[in-house]
């Protein structure tokens, strides 16, 4: 091959190059995004808010699937950095008030969505049933959307918590445990969130379970707080919260939950 022939050669190979890398970053219109490796806007929980208390259930055994959860490789949380911020303005407002804020939960990567879906399928497994869904069937946890393909987690800006009471030394009494599958677990469940009024209207509980009137107040006093600064509550689960503005609404990450 004489000097001209290799010269357009290279050309040819560097041109179906660069159009590969375009294809590869370039969004197109109506895309999805993928999910990202990228944690870069991230940051560890406990260096943005350094008074919260890490209890990271999927880390341990202690979760309804009885078993540590895929993608949490340390006992950490993680959030990005806007969501964290924002957290910090809740810590430091319940510390005002003598409380502390306890972590259960916080990016959760797409690995780990996918275990509590292989889980949900496997019918048989029902090690922690009577812990967190004696009431259900676990046959329905798809068709009541306790579990999904998909969870805001995986995007960086939700937080599942409690306060913790530094005079009593113990997590305020909310009347049910994190990730209860059941109405129980509803901020509306014997009381109205939005004006905080208790009401003991205890309707839906299958077993007819209920709650006080202080641990009614008790899920009102962390609902407020995270309200108050930016975040959005779930209306399933009294512990859950999305920043409202959260910065990556489309985007499902994957790297693991470890610190950064």
């Amino acid at each position: 091959m004489d000097n001209t022939k290799r010269f357009w050669a290279a050309v040819t190979v560097l041109t179906l190059a660069c159009c590969a890398i375009c294809l590869r970053f370039s969004p197109q219109k109506g895309a999805v995004n993928l999910p990202e490796e990228d944690s870069s806007e991230f940051v560890t929980l406990t260096d943005a808010v350094p008074d919260a208390i890490m209890e990271i259930r999927y880390y341990s055994t202690y979760n309804f699937t009885g078993t540590r959860v895929d993608g949490y490789e340390e006992p950490t949380a993680l959030l990005t950095k806007k969501a964290a911020a924002a957290l910090k303005a809740v810590s430091d407002d319940v510390i005002s008030q003598g409380y502390r804020l306890k972590i259960y939960d916080a990016y959760r990567p797409q690995k780990g969505v996918d275990h509590f879906v292989r889980w949900a399928a496997d019918i048989p497994d029902t090690l922690m049933k009577q812990y967190f869904y004696p009431d259900l069937d676990k046959s329905v946890l798809f068709e009541q959307e306790y579990i999904m393909e998909k969870s805001g987690h995986t995007r960086g800006s939700t937080v599942d918590l409690t306060l913790f009471d530094m005079a009593s030394e113990k997590e305020l009494d909310m009347g049910g445990t994190f990730d209860w599958f059941g109405p129980e677990s509803h901020p509306d469940f014997c009381g109205n969130p939005d004006t905080g009024e208790y009401t003991g209207d205890n309707s839906k509980s299958p077993d007819g379970r209920s709650i006080t009137p202080e641990q009614f107040a008790n899920r009102m006093l962390l609902r407020r707080a995270m309200l108050r600064h930016g975040f959005k509550a779930l209306d399933s689960e009294w512990w859950h919260f999305t920043l409202r503005d959260e910065p990556f609404p489309d985007t499902y990450f994957t790297f693991p939950v470890k610190e950064l």
